[in-house]
């Protein structure tokens, strides 16, 4: 199958890409190379001859028009986003910008594309969302597909939107889409602006650990490579019109899951431990969801699948990673706007 990735430079589309090519698929890379992009990311499948790059902004129509013709991809697989919630109550623009029109123009782009081609019935459209779409819970229940939209953010917002593009499109149109909505990834290339990565870097820099509000926020955290896994099961096999929630099955309290990090920092790079002796309570962000959680009972009984690596072993894995992968990260501290806080409303 070639495989079209938008965002396949940044840190979930990546992984997707790694994995693709590693399955022998054909993989065409589409990413604008925006501040959160980085093409170190897939530097391990860049010299295969299943592998193909081409630097686009989803916002450009006449682009994307560009590469499906010049590529004629089986499916798309569309990551590309802006996905920081304290960027989007900074600056919202960008992201209705990008999750909304630009969403809009490769549906229009892949639409053309397809009919052009006779509408082939294998053909797909897979959106990959969020499940921060749904709002958020108290203590008790999970998110099912059934669950309505609520978002609170500019960010969540803005994939609201263009998952009921997907849907109109598909209703609409017959594009034959599939869409899933996942909790929250960490794991390797993880951009260092996102919570588990800024433990781990301010830790080892000896600085405060933000820790937003009481600490107490829930989420259920999936390992960035299970969740590639589940995104091209859903892409091989996910019944067209379907959506399917990915969750990590990894409940934990934010203050938690730092507290976790610090013990494995403490085990692995003693020097500064012990490390949770710098988390700093900050004041919340605005609008800050209280609990999400996912209940997987559809991929697992429709696809049979499940997460393979527990958020401990997870974080074990992304700590080493990080210890042993300062070349990555340490030129992305430069980037606009890493180390400073933002979201403050």
């Amino acid at each position: 199958m070639k495989i079209l990735v938008t965002g396949g430079a940044g840190f979930i589309g990546s992984a997707v890409v790694r994995l693709a090519v590693s399955r022998g698929h054909e993989v065409v890379n589409l990413d604008a190379l925006t501040y959160a992009a980085n093409l170190e990311n897939v530097a391990p499948v860049a010299q295969s001859a299943l592998y193909a790059f081409e630097q686009a902004d989803i916002r450009n129509r006449a682009a994307l028009d560009r590469v499906f013709a010049k590529h004629q991809p089986d499916a798309v697989m569309h990551l590309a986003a802006e996905s920081h919630v304290d960027r989007s109550i900074d600056g919202p623009g960008a992201f209705i910008e990008t999750n909304v029109t630009g969403t809009y123009n490769l549906l229009e782009a892949a639409r053309a594309y397809w009919t052009k081609q006779g509408k082939p019935g294998g053909f797909r459209f897979h959106h990959i969302s969020t499940d921060e779409v749904f709002g958020s819970l108290g203590e008790t229940g999970q998110f099912t597909e059934a669950t309505p939209y609520d978002p609170r953010s500019p960010y969540s917002a803005s994939k609201a939107a263009s998952d009921h593009l997907v849907r109109a499109w598909h209703e609409t149109y017959g594009l034959p889409v599939v869409l899933t909505n996942c909790s929250n990834n960490y794991g390797p290339f993880h951009f260092p602006e996102k919570l588990v990565p800024v433990v781990i870097l301010n830790a080892l820099h000896g600085r405060p650990i933000p820790v937003y509000g009481d600490g107490a926020n829930v989420r259920d955290w999936l390992y960035v490579e299970d969740h590639a896994d589940a995104l091209l099961l859903c892409l091989e096999k996910g019944a067209v019109g379907r959506s399917y929630n990915i969750g990590g099955e990894n409940e934990a309290r934010n203050i938690d899951l730092v507290r976790t990090i610090c013990a494995h920092l403490d085990e692995m790079r003693p020097v500064g431990a012990p490390h949770d002796r710098l988390i700093t309570f900050v004041t919340d962000r605005p609008g800050h969801d209280r609990r999400y959680a996912i209940d997987p009972t559809r991929i697992r009984t429709e696809l049979g699948w499940r997460p393979s690596v527990t958020v401990e072993e997870g974080l074990r894995r992304t700590v080493a990673w990080y210890l042993d992968n300062e070349s990555w990260w340490r030129p992305l501290l430069d980037r606009e706007g890493v180390g400073r806080r933002l979201g403050r409303g």
